[in-house]
């Protein structure tokens, strides 16, 4: 199978949006990483997206929608649910909401009673979604475990030939999965952090929301209820270390040939030329955008064996940013 390359205009979102309905599988952008679509009520297109990501049956997708109205077929929206999508959706946040009776394929939920649900913040997208007339599975348009793709080529890098196409509307802007909280336990748990904090949400429900994300690893026979929770994710297949900016100038004279640094453009100006590098850029935003395609590219390089990535300020966006770093490298830290 070829994998085509289709452009955000009306003509190829069209195309895409047939494609869903026969079910194939089309990649597609987001605000935050690419992602694998499928239509959600057809068993054998779901089952395509786990095969070409490699992805373990139990660790379940995301239901992505165009518009929250094509929600109440399959899931039970609740009060929370709704204050939650006028003020987020469309966005960076996704919702775990329970099931209605037969509503949703048990693969896209890892057989559980629940799924995860969002509508993503791009315009030819919710487009496609909505010509199709079908939800779609949503996971990150990578092989399982790999970086997340930012960018059309990261996707055709990793599904070139796996997949119908891939719908192709430039770089995203975000560059971090969406936030996942659960309303389906006592209390709402965010379960991934993304752009959308726990103090917006707290404040947008008037009560406070649980960070879950530090919780008890999953046992081998527990399914998660949301990706990135289990398996290993966003790692390279170089080994990744994370390092404290106070810690750059150690760092530095540390370093040994084959060695890459990713950091901001404010330590990489005093790092030398000779050492291969990628600007995570000048702020926070501008690191978590980037952040998944410097690790791509050191991947992809012959001479560097090692990749040294800057953890940022554990607030807000950075809490996201690291948690995703942390994950890439197994808990490697620079120590000397």
């Amino acid at each position: 199978m070829k994998t085509k390359e289709l452009q955000n205009n009306s003509t190829d979102i069209a195309e895409a949006a047939a494609l869903i309905q026969a079910g194939e599988v089309v990649a597609f952008p987001t605000e935050t990483v690419y992602g694998l679509g499928a239509d959600a009520t057809n068993d054998e297109a779901v089952q395509a997206v786990f095969t070409a990501k490699g992805r373990p049956a139990d660790n379940p997708l995301i239901m992505t929608v165009g518009d929250a109205s094509q929600l109440s077929a399959y899931v039970e929206v609740s009060h929370q649910a709704r204050q939650l999508m006028n003020t987020f959706w469309p966005g960076s946040l996704t919702i775990i909401l329970p099931i209605k009776e037969n509503a949703v394929s048990m693969l896209v939920t890892g057989g559980l009673q629940t799924a995860a649900v969002r509508m993503p913040d791009n315009q030819a997208t919710r487009a496609m979604i909505r010509q199709a007339g079908t939800p779609i599975v949503g996971p990150s348009a990578n092989l399982s475990g790999k970086p997340s793709p930012t960018t059309a080529a990261h996707v055709h890098h990793d599904m070139d030939g796996k997949i119908a196409a891939v719908l192709d509307d430039g770089p995203t802007k975000v560059g971090l999965e969406s936030t996942v909280i659960d309303l389906t336990a006592a209390e709402p748990t965010i379960l991934r952090t993304g752009a959308v904090s726990q103090k917006m949400l707290t404040v947008v429900l008037g009560k406070q929301v649980i960070d879950g994300t530090s919780q008890k690893s999953l046992a081998a026979d527990e399914t998660p209820k949301a990706p990135g929770m289990k398996y290993r994710h966003y790692a390279p297949d170089k080994p990744v270390i994370v390092f404290d900016p106070l810690d750059f100038n150690d760092l530095k004279e540390s370093l040994a040939e084959g060695d890459a640094v990713l950091a901001s453009e404010e330590l990489l100006a005093e790092l030398p030329k000779t050492v291969p590098s990628w600007s995570l850029g000048a702020d926070l935003a501008s690191a978590s955008e980037n952040l998944f395609a410097g690790l791509r590219y050191f991947d992809d390089q012959g001479t560097v064996n090692k990749i040294y990535a800057q953890a940022m300020s554990d607030i807000d966006l950075g809490k996201a940013y690291n948690n995703r770093l942390g994950k890439a490298s197994g808990g490697q830290r620079f120590t000397l």
